[in-house]
């Protein structure tokens, strides 16, 4: 698989890499992530605060030294949740990177990436999140990044659903992939609220 560069080369590695994501709540359920490699060492954070922390409409993917890499932001109006990443903090009249909507295929559940610099370049984001169970596939069906359950080494233990494990294939953007995860992970929210936990379920488009 070549290299996908979406957000920031730094974070495009020449093999699997396996990192540790962690949802953490500072006040409110929800508020934030923090992902560490292998080793322990902080990669990514996100931080957030609010009164409501599902109804978000925007979120920004910082570095272990809080440079902003990426902002996600749910476009506004939209029917059927269509987010849009922006490099770094975004500005007024900024240009989105990629978006993320609902698939619209009838019989996949999912939801489908677009890469704007890059036509050619689409995913397609299939599983139940609610359960830490997704796949990220490119437009050639190669699997290039998972959701899924961390098992505890030691014990043999899965642990919860608020550590997981976010696998990245070589040569895909794990800042990219990290930011896909803050899309689904509202998007599942608002699916919670409305209707409990379900599957990504497709529906028409915007």
């Amino acid at each position: 698989m070549k290299a996908c560069l979406v957000v920031d080369g730094d974070y495009i590695y020449e093999e699997e890499k396996h990192l540790t994501v962690l949802k953490t709540s500072l006040f409110f359920a929800n508020d934030g992530f923090t992902v560490y490699d292998c080793k322990g060492q902080l990669v990514f954070r996100v931080d957030s605060y609010g009164p409501d922390p599902r109804d978000k409409s925007e979120v920004v993917l910082m570095d272990a030294h809080g440079r902003c890499l990426l902002t996600v932001r749910k476009k506004r109006p939209s029917l059927h949740q269509r987010w849009e990443g922006f490099l770094g903090e975004r500005s007024e009249g900024q240009k989105p990177i990629f978006s993320v909507k609902r698939s619209s295929i009838i019989g996949r559940c999912g939801m489908t990436v677009e890469v704007f610099k890059n036509p050619d370049e689409e995913y397609q984001i299939e599983g139940n999140f609610g359960q830490r169970s997704c796949t990220i596939f490119n437009a050639a069906k190669e699997s290039v990044a998972e959701i899924k359950r961390k098992v505890d080494a030691s014990t043999n233990v899965v642990l919860g659903k608020d550590v997981f494990l976010l696998s990245l294939k070589p040569g895909f953007d794990g800042a990219f992939a990290m930011g896909l995860v803050l899309v689904i992970d509202q998007i599942n929210g608002d699916d919670y609220v409305q209707n409990g936990e379900t599957e990504m379920i497709p529906t028409t488009e915007d």
